[in-house]
């Protein structure tokens, strides 16, 4: 018997997205690329441990930008929070991973 072909298309949908998509953001655009940066090292060198790459971006944001930051790090959460006008970011990163970071005080 021949063994099946690997298709094309089979090959093109397993491939990771390694770009961050914004879902929401209300942030200044110099904020908002700047999160983002942020949130995409920190999933990057801690995509082991989400709760470390949480804590990191807590603590940088609350240096950079004052402090009452919150973070949650993960895949298959659902969130409504209350915020601070232009201070909430949504993002997916690296397929099923979403970021969500935002400031009340």
């Amino acid at each position: 018997m021949a063994e099946p072909e690997v298709k094309k298309e089979d090959a093109d949908s397993r491939r990771v997205q390694t770009f961050p998509i914004v879902r929401y953001c209300d942030m200044p655009e110099e904020m908002k690329v700047e999160t983002m940066e942020l949130c995409v090292t920190a999933c990057e060198k801690f995509s082991a441990n989400n709760e470390t790459a949480a804590k990191m971006i807590k603590e940088t944001m609350d240096k950079r930008f004052g402090a009452s930051w919150h973070v949650v790090v993960g895949e298959g959460f659902g969130f409504e929070v209350t915020h601070e006008m232009k201070n909430i970011l949504y993002m997916y990163f690296g397929g099923n991973m979403a970021v969500c970071v935002w400031k009340c005080t």
